[in-house]
Parts: structure tokens; sequence; C-alpha cells
């Protein structure tokens, strides 16, 4: 297998001018695949800032798809706490109060984890409800064509689109430094019931539907990510921080940094602005 593609760094002066240009990126990749033979368009998204970034910007940006485009977008999320989606924890909640509130994409094409369930089961049950959307209803696929699929990929899914942040010690979606889960190759989800970062209970994507994505893009701000984004994009450790373990075997790896978060690095990086 070939060894994956290093991965873009993108610079920006600001968060602001980050999370215009990510909103941009959502919106172009959706378009090309809505162009495509699928005509599907799947993207996993990630809690934390990156939230609020994308309610501010992906709105507008989406909007050109129109109701006819964005009914052909499926959305799940790269891991999930399990509390209820009431709880100001629960990141497909948070999404649903500010973003999907104003972005009209049906719920069925929300994929969610069902926080009743025990952990185990609603690992289970998420990884089951990834692989049923790889085969969906015929009045969503073109005229005359096969059901659309919302995933490439069957035992796999694969997203169009990951977008993922990064912790100070290096976690990504609930993969944490030094966790056993780091080894997992069987799972498309796993269960997590020690977090080292509360609440304890979660379900989280695993490494071999992160690097079977066709993008990935993380993002990470501010000063206190300086440090590890260093370790991460810099330095050759022999024992990989979660974050540096997620290299697509074929798809393109981004990150998309604010100045201070890049202050560290010395590596290559493009400046953007859109100023």
């Amino acid at each position: 297998m070939a060894a994956p593609a290093p991965a873009l760094i993108s610079v920006f002066s600001s968060p602001q001018e980050l999370g215009a240009s990510l909103a941009q990126l959502v919106a172009q990749r959706a378009a090309c695949c809505l162009a495509g033979a699928r005509a599907r368009f799947a993207l996993g998204l990630s809690g934390g800032s990156l939230v609020s970034m994308l309610a501010r910007e992906l709105p507008a940006a989406a909007a050109p798809a129109g109701p006819a485009g964005l009914a052909r977008w499926t959305l799940g999320f790269c891991d999930e706490r399990l509390v209820p989606f009431e709880h100001s924890e629960s990141t497909y909640g948070l999404y649903r109060m500010h973003l999907l509130s104003r972005l009209p994409i049906p719920d069925s094409q929300v994929i969610t984890i069902d926080p009743e369930l025990p952990v185990e089961e609603a690992a289970e049950d998420y990884a089951k409800k990834l692989r049923q959307a790889s085969h969906l209803p015929r009045n969503l696929s073109r005229p005359s064509s096969p059901p659309a699929k919302a995933f490439q990929g069957d035992s796999i899914p694969v997203f169009d689109l990951l977008i993922l942040g990064v912790g100070p010690d290096g976690h990504t979606c609930s993969l944490f430094p030094d966790h056993p889960l780091l080894q997992e190759r069987e799972k498309i989800v796993a269960p997590i019931s020690d977090s080292p970062k509360p609440p304890p209970q979660r379900v989280t994507l695993t490494l071999p539907v992160l690097n079977a994505a066709r993008a990935v893009i993380f993002v990470a701000t501010g000063e206190g990510k300086a440090a590890v984004l260093k370790r991460i994009l810099q330095d050759k450790e022999a024992n990989p921080l979660p974050a540096a373990l997620v290299q697509p075997h074929s798809g393109s790896l981004c990150w998309f940094l604010d100045e201070a978060a890049a202050s560290l690095l010395t590596v290559p990086f493009e400046k953007h602005s859109t100023l």
C-alpha cells in the first residue's frame, strides 16, 4: 500500500477567517459529491468549538444547494457522549439547537446514537445505523438509477468528509493517548467507559473509519494547542498521539489552524487570509 499523502497545513489570521474558509470548503466538497455518480454527501462532525464555528458560517455557505441538495446530505458524528440530547454535553443536541435549526437537512439523514442504551449497546446500535445508511430509499436517488448510497464502502463506511478536533493531550474523537481503543481494528464504532475527559461514557468512531475517509480536516485554534500541534505535525514520536494516527489511506488530510495554534511550527504551511 502506498504511503499516505502528506498533510496540507493551512494557517489563518483568526478563528473567524478559518471558520469562513472551512464552511466554504464543506460546501464545495458537498457540491462535488452531489454532482458525482452517488449524488450523496456524507459528513462526519465533531463537537467542541466546531459547533459554534459551523453554526455561524455553514448555513450561508450551504444555502446555494437548496432544500433538494441538502436532502442528499447525510450527517454522522465522529464521537458522542452518552448523555440525553437535551444535556449540555450532547454533541448532537448542540448541533440540533445551533446548526440544524438553520440547515434544513431531513431528520432521517442525521444519524445519532441512542443515548438511552447502555454504552456497549449504543455503540453497536450506532454502527448498525451507519451500515444501514449505505442503502437509502430509491426516491432519494437519481431517476432510473440504483438506490443511492450515503456512504461508500460496505464493511467500513467511507465518509466524504470528516471534520475533527484535537485536544491539548493529542486526543481526537474519543480516542485518547495510550488507550486500548487505539488498537481496535474490527469495530467501526467503539464504546468507551473510562474516558479521561468527562463524561466517562462515550461512543466513538475508530481509526479504521477515520483512515477510510475520502477527506479529513483537523481544526485547531488558540495557543493552548500550539505545543501538541508541534508534537503531531513536526516531531516524529515513537508512540504517536491519537491525532497523529489519522492518516487516510487514499484520502486527503488537511489541518486548519489559526496563527496562535501554529505559533510553534517550523514546518512549511500555507498562510491564508480572506481579507
